[in-house]
């Protein structure tokens, strides 16, 4: 059930760079077999103790897909940060994406 969704549908290269301190911008490519009316979500946990918040400011390719996130006034903690990306589809179940990510390297 963990990888519930249609095989090529997840993300692919998920990276995240941050800039000018407190801006984070973080990008994805579509999965190889993700239907074409697929609709991605990014959610992120700062740590543990904080809450998932969901993207508020998406970066959209040319079909309207979300292919991108910024993050505004993102502190950066020790711990690591917890990245989600799940999708939708009218058609078929999208797989989710997921990533532990130690943000004071990046």
């Amino acid at each position: 059930p963990v990888f519930a969704g249609m095989n090529g549908s997840a993300i692919e290269n998920f990276s995240c760079v941050i800039y000018n301190i407190f801006l984070m911008n973080c990008t994805w490519q579509a999965g190889r077999d993700a239907p074409a009316d697929t609709q991605y979500f990014l959610y992120w946990q700062k740590s543990r103790d904080e809450e998932e918040m969901e993207c508020k400011l998406y970066v959209k390719d040319e079909n309207c897909r979300n292919m991108g996130c910024i993050f505004e006034n993102v502190t950066v903690g020790i711990e690591k940060a917890y990245f989600l990306v799940n999708g939708s589809s009218k058609d078929s179940l999208i797989q989710f994406y997921d990533e532990y990510i130690d943000l004071y390297k990046i």
